[in-house]
């Protein structure tokens, strides 16, 4: 998948387009993202996205925005759906004050030159959101591309949406969540050196450092991740450690990837969650807690893997 950062001219075959932030690549987004690739490859087209690296809302609402996925999990999103490229553009004021007309001429038109467009039900952009459906269809005439627009997902009658997702993340629903992501929910991120307290407990563990993604709550956690194409099982400690630590000590991410010897510091790997184990515990003595992650290996041994790996 080819990834372009900022504004510039693409040279894509018939290329079928679409915009939004697509936090989470959810099964809403999913809907609009395959629609755009079923209707290019037909005609030999490619299927492009019109992605921002920062949330709209940080800009234009001036706060920052939680993601449920980084910039960078939703690229391995993208592409694991088969999208051919990328176009990632800086949300910031200049382009939050560009007309909804003006946005489409410049990057539909000219940059991508995109023979189609499809939208989600909601779509808004430009200044003042006034951008549309309807106003794609207006120029579409105009600058030679097609517009669909796409219905949105529902679950127990409920739309599946962003917002959504990460409150049932936050509040630990993560079988909620995952119906909704259309996949389990996961963390990616960088991993960093910790205080080095898991491997003289004979259980090495590595810090995630989440680039701000949404996590569950505090506790430890069964899931697995893919090195290399190989599968591992991990256990996923979120918390603030407190057998060792005050109980206002910063919260971590720790990763313990059974049955792995390479180190991997510095790469950037998923962890897709299969079960909450238990609560974050404080014990009296390292041997308590070397005993309750030995509990937890073999629990974690005798899970299943789902069979959503690629």
């Amino acid at each position: 998948m080819e990834i372009i950062h900022g504004a510039h001219p693409l040279h894509l075959r018939r290329p079928i387009a679409t915009l939004g932030t697509f936090d989470g690549v959810h099964l809403g987004h999913q809907r609009i993202i395959r629609e755009v690739i079923s209707w290019a490859r037909p005609a030999d087209g490619q299927a492009i996205v019109l992605t921002f690296a920062t949330h709209p809302r940080s800009v234009t609402a001036g706060q920052p925005a939680e993601f449920i996925t980084s910039l960078d999990h939703r690229l391995v999103l993208m592409e694991r759906l088969g999208v051919n490229a990328v176009m990632v553009l800086e949300f910031d004021r200049a382009l939050a004050d560009t007309s909804a007309e003006e946005f489409v001429r410049k990057y539909f038109g000219e940059l991508i030159k995109a023979r189609g467009i499809v939208v989600g039900y909601n779509t808004r952009f430009g200044r003042n959101r006034s951008g549309d459906f309807h106003l794609l269809r207006k120029l579409g005439a105009e600058l030679g591309f097609d517009v669909r627009q796409v219905e949105p997902v529902s679950i127990d009658g409920r739309i599946v949406s962003s917002t959504a997702i990460r409150d049932e993340i936050r509040r630990g629903n993560l079988r909620q969540a995952a119906r909704m992501l259309g996949r389990p929910v996961s963390l990616m991120g960088t991993i960093v050196h910790g205080d080095g307290r898991g491997h003289a407990l004979g259980f090495p563990t590595a810090n995630l450092d989440l680039h701000h993604e949404t996590r569950p709550p505090d506790g430890v956690y069964a899931g697995y991740t893919v090195i290399h194409g190989t599968t591992y099982k991990v256990l996923i400690s979120i918390g603030s450690r407190p057998t060792f630590h005050a109980p206002l000590a910063p919260v971590v991410v720790e990763v313990y990837i059974d049955s792995f010897q390479s180190s991997i510091y510095g790469q950037d790997i998923e962890v897709r969650f299969i079960t909450r184990l238990r609560d974050q515990e404080r014990f009296t003595t390292a041997d308590e807690l070397i005993r309750a992650i030995r509990h937890d290996v073999e629990r974690l041994r005798r899970l299943e893997v789902p069979s959503d790996v690629d």
